[in-house]
């Protein structure tokens, strides 16, 4: 049971404090480069939908190959240092495209390219970051620390998209984007600053062959971890497509700017933001009922969104379906840290990485051609019927084939040395699994 010393218990932890300052100060830069980068494509391609989904395919599509890469490396080496070294990567980038577009010389294979080097930097970084955390604050303040990451990284996401759509009207994009490299300064102070005598860590795993194998056979016999990644990968696919379908949105089908956009973002980020907060003051473990039912809501707010008449009603109603996106992917995320061997984490949480964004590169090409033939309500209707179709379809399958209790020993492949197998059930006992 999670201590109930409020809201903000994850704070009293110096490490993590250190950890969510920094994270505030790079995250709005984040968030307004967000913006910057999808206005910069449409300038450049003249408002080409298609393309603004074939660069967000470049950026999410290492993830493909990376990412769980990227968990198997989280588990052999110090997840602070790696933080250290992705982070000045992704740095790096933002400063490359802001010196390009200042200067005039920007073209759309720039951003591409330096899109796609983003990527892979970040398909490393995700799966050590979300690793990291139960590392600062332990599993006892895992559900905390996860809701107060979800609300820096929200609040964030209302601050920095309102700045950035004021900033690209007066002072053009190239500027968000150096503005977003100097904002990587906090996050790198931070991790420098940390004491890692403080931090869990757990043993590192020794390399071996078969690592990247064993964590997906692990995955593969946990029938609930499967069902969650599944449905997570079509959700985030097809519904979780807002910075496409927003910036089409507010561009074309309401004859906004870059201003207009900025605020859609910041409506969907206040829901968020709200949902973070309640995930934050949850004590209570995770259970799959609320992961399979905030997927349903979800999908249902955002089919609504899709129909709403006026750009006004879309900004209102985006804010309940933030909230609903947010709670589906704090409940995967808990539900996962906590279940998994710690020897096992990074590699898990890589590949639950692949299924959250690896469907970009699929999804966004999809995405933007459904915006060009039907505008930009459309990949917000489908996506919502797919998030629903998911939700119910993989909650009917466990809960016709509920995972049992007993547990079995981490499943070993030919040529691994596996690590010390502690006792973690095949499949989480959870109420859904037990009505089967």
């Amino acid at each position: 049971m999670a201590d109930r010393g409020g809201i903000f218990v994850s704070l009293r932890t110096r490490n993590y404090r250190l950890w969510i300052s920094g994270q505030m100060v790079s995250l709005i830069g984040t968030w307004m480069q967000r913006v910057a980068q999808d206005w910069l494509v449409l300038d450049l391609s003249h408002g080409n939908a298609f393309l603004l989904g074939v660069v967000m395919a470049l950026q999410f599509g290492p993830t493909l190959l990376l990412s769980a890469w990227g968990g198997v490396l989280a588990d052999r080496y110090d997840k602070r240092r790696m933080l250290m070294f992705t982070q000045t990567l992704m740095a790096l980038c933002a400063l490359t495209v802001g010196v390009l577009q200042v200067t005039g010389l920007v073209q759309i294979w720039h951003v591409m390219t330096v899109a796609f080097a983003m990527g892979c930097a970040a398909s490393i970084e995700a799966p050590t970051r979300q690793s990291f955390t139960i590392e600062m604050v332990g599993p006892e303040h895992l559900p905390n620390a996860v809701g107060l990451n979800s609300m820096v990284f929200n609040l964030a996401g209302i601050v920095g998209p309102a700045i950035s759509g004021v900033l690209i009207g007066m002072i053009g994009t190239g500027w968000v984007f150096l503005l977003n490299f100097v904002s990587f300064i906090g996050v790198g102070i931070a991790l420098w600053r940390m004491n890692p005598d403080e931090l869990r860590t757990s043993d590192p795993v020794p390399p071996a062959k078969g690592q990247l194998r064993q964590g997906f056979s692990y995955v593969w016999h946990r029938r609930d971890l499967t069902m969650i990644m599944l449905t997570v990968f079509l959700v985030s696919t097809f519904g979780l497509n807002f910075s496409l379908s927003l910036a089409v949105l507010a561009r074309e089908t309401f004859g906004q700017g870059a201003e207009s956009y900025g605020l859609l973002s910041t409506s969907l980020a206040i829901g968020t933001l709200l949902g973070a907060t309640m995930a934050a003051r949850r004590t209570k473990k995770v259970r799959l009922r609320l992961f399979f039912s905030a997927a349903i809501a979800f999908g249902i707010s955002e089919s609504v969104v899709s129909v709403m008449p006026t750009y006004f009603a879309v900004a209102v109603a985006l804010i309940p379906t933030g909230l609903l996106a947010l709670t589906f992917t704090t409940a995967a995320m808990n539900i996962i840290q906590l279940s998994v061997d710690s020897q096992l984490r990074g590699r898990v949480m890589g590949i639950y990485m692949v299924a959250f964004l690896g469907g970009t590169p699929l999804g966004s090409p999809l995405v933007g051609w459904l915006a060009d033939l039907h505008g930009g309500r459309m990949p917000l209707l489908v996506g919502g019927v797919v998030s629903v179709a998911a939700g119910l379809a993989c909650a009917a399958y466990l809960r016709r084939h509920p995972c049992p209790v007993v547990v079995e020993e981490i499943p070993e492949t030919d040529d691994v040395v596996p690590p010390a197998p502690a006792a973690t059930p095949v499949c989480e006992p959870t109420p859904l699994a037990r009505r089967g």
